[in-house]
């Protein structure tokens, strides 16, 4: 059996990173692994280290450089390329696009909208009575609604862009399933803009059209890939994050209490969330020139990957690490990253998570589960993190 271990890893429990991840922070902040197809990568552990090195050029994020470092199959094949898998000057060009439309003040008038969606969807969970899965019809269905007013993106598809992400970021997924899954998301799109073209609204897909397709400065073939981007990403790390958040606090009574007690802080509560259960784990890259990282020298060409998972664990930045407390103050966290590839949605993402967890708790003061966490089923590594059901009655 070989020493250096493979990766991804498995979550045990789905709300603590691997148990594999405390191992390779014992052998230094810096440790190999090995991925499906033999190639030999290196993990990063630190929190500080991964901080200093997701600002650093030298690692580069193109996901078209034939060295670029494939975790699973199907990611390949899954056409994600916007604005995560490209570096500067190109990535800062569409970055500057979508901008101002995910900054603080661009989301205000935005937010009395997901508190109407947060509402609607417990005013029909309540309505059913005692007894729901939560994953799709509050984690899911909040941030899927969402996205697609931001966008302007029929909701009444969420069926199929929701099965289609599935086979895209599903680590199980085969290459096969995500090519066929990315072509007919792009397909989607492309239709999607003739819809708009004929009949303009005010989504973000519509100012890309508007502003940017016509005066020529993108290719069609540009809008729809930003599109889907945008669509896919908006929703499924955010309602993985909200299952598990939900999940979470109900494994925890007290901080239940905290965030149940103290409603005007879930803001704040929101980012030990984030910190804990960092969803969005194995942030990749390839090293474009040698890197000393930890005593370690990093070849150019070699593949590196920084598992938030295990920096927001780490020791030497947060006390206790391993311990959800929701008045501890988790700011510097790298659930989104860092650097230019910090998650241009972690704006949006931070107010449906605050809205959605806040009244959720204080409405429905009775949630407990109603089958043991063991039950649930844990997504695997390689794609976003987070669980398949969310059993509860009140």
């Amino acid at each position: 059996m070989s020493e250096i271990p493979d990766f991804p890893m498995n979550r045990g429990c789905p709300y603590h990173p691997p148990a594999g991840y405390e191992r390779l922070r014992a052998t230094g902040v810096a440790a190999p692994v090995r991925l499906y197809d033999g190639r030999t990568a290196w993990v990063i552990t630190g929190h500080p280290e991964t901080r200093a090195l997701l600002l650093d050029p030298r690692l580069s994020s193109d996901r078209s450089r034939a060295d670029f470092p494939v975790l699973v199959p199907r990611m390949a094949a899954s056409k994600l390329v916007a604005l995560v898998g490209m570096d500067p000057p190109e990535h800062d060009v569409q970055r500057r696009m979508l901008a101002p439309s995910f900054t603080v003040n661009g989301l205000k008038k935005l937010r009395p909208v997901i508190l109407r969606i947060v509402t609607e969807r417990i005013d029909a969970i309540l309505d059913k009575g005692p007894g729901a899965d939560l994953v799709p019809e509050f984690a899911l269905a909040v941030p899927s609604t969402v996205i697609c007013e931001l966008l302007g993106v029929p909701y009444g598809d969420h069926d199929f862009f929701e099965a289609q992400t599935r086979k895209m970021l599903m680590a199980t997924s085969s290459a096969q399933d995500a090519a066929d899954a990315a072509v007919a998301l792009t397909a989607y799109f492309d239709e999607l803009i003739d819809l708009k073209l004929a009949e303009p609204g005010e989504g973000v897909v519509d100012t890309l059209i508007r502003e940017r397709l016509a005066t020529g400065q993108l290719a069609r073939a540009e809008v729809a890939s930003i599109s889907m981007f945008l669509l896919v990403a908006g929703h499924e790390t955010t309602a993985n994050m909200m299952a598990l958040s939900i999940l979470t606090l109900l494994e925890h009574p007290d901080q239940l209490a905290v965030l149940r007690d103290h409603p005007d802080r879930a803001k704040d509560h929101v980012e030990e969330l984030l910190r804990f259960l960092s969803v969005a784990d194995e942030l990749q890259r390839v090293a474009a020139a040698d890197i000393e990282v930890g005593g370690v020298t990093i070849r150019a060409g070699e593949a590196v990957y920084l598992p938030n998972a295990a920096a927001n664990r780490d020791a030497r930045v947060y006390t206790d690490p391993d311990a959800l407390d929701l008045n501890r103050d988790a700011r510097g966290h790298l659930a989104f990253g860092h650097g230019v590839h910090q998650c241009i949605g972690q704006n949006l993402a931070r107010a449906e998570l605050e809205i959605g967890l806040r009244e959720l708790v204080t409405r429905v003061p009775g949630l407990r589960l109603t089958e043991p966490v063991e039950a649930l089923g844990v997504k695997p590594g390689g794609s976003v993190q987070g669980i398949h059901r969310l059993p509860v009655t009140w």
